[in-house]
């Protein structure tokens, strides 16, 4: 009887470690999910006043700013990630822009994994939780955006995240001046892919 047992649940064991459950599920196609209609509802979340004003008050700020500067933020915020004292981290996330961002991912139910706006330094204005660096200047994220044109868009390749097990993938744009048409910073929108293809399939 415990040879039979054993039997079984060696067996039970194989079956539960080549279950395709629990594979990893194939890269989504990110350029087909991302469609016209996914962008505009991103874009009428993201081309607001608070979005706007956020960025300019920024970019006024910080207009004067060279390379070391920037540098010298972007280390302590790195820092900072690692500290108990976090003044830097603490003013960003606690402002109007990114307490919007924060509400905006939670009233998309999982859809959005992160969002963060940029000025035009490429430096973090608000995002909706704490990103690994401030400075994306030097990331495609701002590169292929604000550094293109005002209606550049830059998917990039999508990512699996195994602990939450989902694929996620990033979507930047520009961000303008409705004004002026001129560009004046860009956003990162990551989404949730996996839930992003769930809503997208038929029956949905």
């Amino acid at each position: 009887m415990d040879v039979t047992k054993t039997l079984i649940a060696l067996a039970a064991t194989t079956v539960l470690a080549t279950s395709p459950v629990l594979a990893e599920p194939a890269m989504p196609d990110v350029h087909k999910l991302v469609t016209p209609a996914v962008m505009t509802e991103m874009r009428k979340s993201i081309e607001t006043d608070i979005v706007r004003i956020s960025i300019k008050a920024q970019n006024s700020r910080l207009d004067k700013l060279n390379q070391e500067q920037i540098d010298s933020l972007d280390k302590q915020w790195v820092a900072e990630r690692e500290s108990d004292d976090k003044p830097l981290i603490a003013a960003t996330l606690s402002n109007p822009l990114s307490i919007y961002l924060t509400r905006i991912q939670g009233k998309s139910l999982g859809l959005y994994a992160e969002i963060f706006v940029m000025d035009q330094n490429g430096l973090n204005v608000g995002q909706s939780s704490i990103t690994s660096d401030f400075w994306q200047g030097d990331e495609g994220k701002f590169q292929k955006t604000y550094n293109v044109s005002g209606d550049a868009v830059f998917i990039d390749e999508p990512e699996w995240d195994d602990e939450a097990k989902i694929w996620r993938g990033q979507v930047s744009f520009t961000v303008t001046d409705p004004a002026s048409g001129s560009s004046i910073g860009a956003v990162t929108m990551e989404l949730n892919l996996t839930e992003l293809e769930r809503r997208s399939s038929p029956g949905a």
